[in-house]
């Protein structure tokens, strides 16, 4: 096992230990039952809904302000990590002994002038969450799944993934000492993501089934052998996954956006954000709360279908997800509950976006020197039809979310560049930003002649 060595117990630690302790909570609020933080269960016994942690109340915002940036200048590795440096904001865990990292988060805030003409906006900056350890924002949440599975005393724990969650399990559970799981469907996953669990020394079982279907099926598993699931319906998983926001607040010195947008596939992160900037907000950390935006893929979309009823009250499923942006093609999400109160309640609003729109703007977004997988991209797509409709006014501070890394998927990249990237459906991709590369001689003259030549096919 590989938890964080000991350190010195601040004076917010200590407040806090003596504070009331954290608890699960009920989501559905004609419900709201309670349980102990340590009971191992993802949905409410009572009613079915899901669970969210809650916890006591906070010190003065401005010391917690004093004492994270603080945390930057220190060595110790829980203040290097960018979830646990804030863990003030996550006090889900009676001892940090148990505690898994491997330095998750710290991920930047990058501008990207090209990208905010492409969109129609004067300005756009994109919290990069590619640059953690396994390449995805799954990693801030893996962290604390982890950290409460060893908690537990738990020595085997699973997934279903289309591939940054189990390339996030695959590496917090090895480095926990426990055993990783992984359920994926067959043939619909890309090598990038699939070579990390490997490499990271996860069983890896590809089963004949849509995400849904497998999703069911495990859950049953667990049931019956005692596995721990660090899907997104661990409750866990989403805690640390709030503190993206808070490190985007913090790194905007507490200013808040008019809008962070962020793509949309099992909706963890729509309910990690939403539920975060509320809490910052209710500390006072923050002073108002940004809208938040989701784009989903075309053909993945049921959440978005689900925003243009009048009622509301239940998602319906698309049997057959289909997209290329591999990372959200879900098409039971089991997070919509959640992710429609954050929704609902920031002000937002629900996009989707198609493979050509998502593929146009992933390489434009790589034009501005900043790689993402395909999922992240329907970001910009999805921000270039809201201004283009006038739902984001073209002078709005956005702040987009891109969840993984360039190298997730290269073969899309390759595809899309060369002109041979089709469509779910059959249909041909037109590459308009494409970047083809050239076959030449070994001809100084020539190739010189080619240089020469401002002109790029494409």
């Amino acid at each position: 096992m590989n938890p964080c060595p000991k350190f010195k117990e601040s004076t917010w630690d200590r407040y806090n230990r003596d504070l009331m302790p954290a608890e699960l909570v009920c989501f559905n609020p004609s419900c709201r039952t309670r349980y102990p933080i340590t009971e191992v269960i993802y949905n409410c016994p009572r009613c079915g809904a899901l669970l969210e942690a809650v916890y006591p109340p906070a010190p003065d915002p401005g010391h917690l302000k004093k004492l994270w940036r603080e945390r930057r200048m220190n060595n110790t590795p829980l203040d290097q990590s960018g979830v646990w440096r804030y863990r003030e904001f996550i006090p889900f865990l009676d001892s940090i002994d148990v505690v898994v990292s491997l330095r998750e988060g710290n991920t930047p805030v990058l501008n990207a002038p090209k990208a905010a003409a492409y969109g129609g906006l004067k300005r756009l900056a994109f919290k990069h969450q590619g640059f953690n350890p396994t390449g995805s924002f799954k990693d801030n949440g893996m962290t604390c799944g982890v950290s409460q599975g060893v908690r537990l005393g738990m020595k085997r724990v699973a997934c279903v993934s289309t591939g940054n969650t189990s390339a996030s399990m695959a590496a917090y559970a090895s480095a926990a000492g426990l055993d990783p799981i992984i359920f994926i469907p067959h043939g619909n996953i890309s090598y990038g993501k699939l070579a990390q669990a490997l490499e990271y020394g996860a069983r890896t079982l590809q089963v004949e089934a849509n995400f849904d279907q497998i999703l069911a099926l495990v859950r049953t598993l667990a049931e019956r052998t005692g596995i721990y699931l660090l899907n997104s319906m661990n409750p866990f998983r989403i805690e640390g996954q709030t503190t993206i926001m808070v490190e985007l607040m913090d790194q905007r010195d507490w200013r808040a956006p008019d809008w962070v947008v962020l793509p949309g596939g099992n909706l963890g992160n729509t309910s990690a954000f939403g539920k975060g900037l509320r809490q910052m907000l209710k500390m006072g950390l923050i002073e108002r709360s940004p809208r938040l935006a989701v784009i989903q893929a075309e053909g993945s979309a049921p959440f978005y279908n689900l925003m243009q009823t009048e009622a509301r009250d239940t998602l319906t499923a698309v049997k057959h997800p289909e997209t290329l942006a591999t990372a959200i093609r879900i098409g039971d999400p089991v997070s919509w509950p959640k992710a429609l109160h954050e929704v609902t309640t920031s002000g937002g609003v629900v996009e989707k976006v198609t493979e050509q729109e998502i593929a146009d703007a992933k390489a434009l977004i790589g034009a501005c020197g900043i790689g993402c997988e395909p999922a992240s991209a329907a970001t910009l797509a999805g921000i270039r039809k809201l201004t283009a409709a006038g739902v984001i006014d073209r002078d709005a501070d956005v702040v987009a979310v891109l969840t993984g890394n360039v190298l997730k998927d290269p073969d899309y990249i390759y595809r899309y560049h060369t002109g041979q990237l089709k469509a779910p459906n059959g249909t041909q991709i037109r590459p308009a930003f494409g970047n083809q590369p050239l076959v030449v001689p070994n001809d100084p003259e020539r190739i010189e002649a080619l240089l020469a030549d401002n002109t790029r096919e494409s």
